[in-house]
C-alpha cells in the first residue's frame, strides 16, 4: 500500500486530480442538461423546468437553474460578493490540501471533495453567464438537475415535497463536509500544518478513506 507521506512520480498531486476529474464529471452533466454549442458541436439539452422520471417519480431530472449557494440557498450579499466569497474558500481550500500531503488519507479525500464541488459551482457562476450570453461576468447561475422525492414535509409555514434540486458539485460538498466532520479527530493542528509533521499525532497509522 503505498504511503501516506510518498511524494513520488504523482503522488503528491493524486487529490488535485480527484479533485480536477470531479469538477470535469460536474460540468460535462450540466452541460448536458443545459446544452452547448462549442467548437461546432451543438447539444440541444433541456428547458428550463423541463423533468422526468430517472427511477420512477423517487428520483427525477429536473432542470433548474440556482443564482445562490448549493441546494438553492439564497446568500443576501449579492453575487458578486458570494463569487469572490467561493473564490476565497477554494484559494484556501488548495492550500489547505497541498499541506495536507503528509497526513491522514481520509481527510485529503474529503477536502478534495469539498473543493471539487466549490470549484464546480464557481466556474457556473463566474462564467456561464458570458457563455450563454444571458449575464455579465459573475452573474451566471448555477445549474442543478437531481430532484429526489421527499414526504410531504410543512416546515416554518412552507409545503416540501422534494429534496432541494442539485447537481454533482452540491454532492461534492455535502459528502466532503460529512467525512470531514467523522475524521475531525484525524485533522492536524496548525502547528503539524506549518512543520508538516507527524509528530505528537497518531497520524503516524495513516489509513485510507475506507478505514
Amino acid at each position: 500500500m503505498m504511503s501516506g507521506n510518498d511524494r513520488s512520480g504523482l503522488a503528491p498531486y493524486k487529490y488535485f486530480i480527484l479533485a480536477l476529474s470531479l469538477v470535469l464529471v460536474d460540468q460535462a452533466t450540466k452541460l448536458a442538461v443545459k446544452g452547448f454549442s462549442l467548437f461546432g458541436i451543438r447539444h440541444e439539452g433541456m428547458y428550463l423546468g423541463e423533468s422526468h422520471p430517472l427511477i420512477g417519480d423517487a428520483i427525477r431530472l429536473t432542470y433548474v437553474e440556482n443564482p445562490g449557494m448549493a441546494f438553492g440557498i439564497s446568500f443576501g450579499a449579492g453575487k458578486i460578493v458570494l463569487t469572490l466569497v467561493t473564490i476565497v474558500i477554494a484559494s484556501v481550500l488548495v492550500w489547505y490540501l497541498w499541506k495536507l500531503r503528509p497526513f491522514h488519507r481520509g481527510v485529503q479525500f474529503a477536502v478534495s471533495l469539498v473543493l471539487a464541488g466549490a470549484v464546480g459551482n464557481l466556474i457556473d457562476r463566474m462564467f456561464y453567464g458570458v457563455f450563454y450570453g444571458e449575464e455579465a461576468l459573475f452573474y451566471g447561475k448555477v445549474v442543478d438537475f437531481v430532484q429526489v422525492d421527499i414526504p410531504d414535509l410543512n416546515w416554518l409555514g412552507e409545503l416540501y415535497t422534494h429534496f432541494p434540486v442539485f447537481n454533482v458539485a452540491d454532492s461534492c460538498v455535502s459528502v466532503g463536509i460529512v467525512l470531514l466532520i467523522l475524521l475531525s479527530r484525524h485533522m492536524p493542528t496548525g502547528a503539524q500544518l506549518r512543520s508538516g509533521s507527524l509528530q505528537s499525532t497518531d497520524e503516524n497509522h495513516d489509513v485510507s478513506p475506507e478505514s
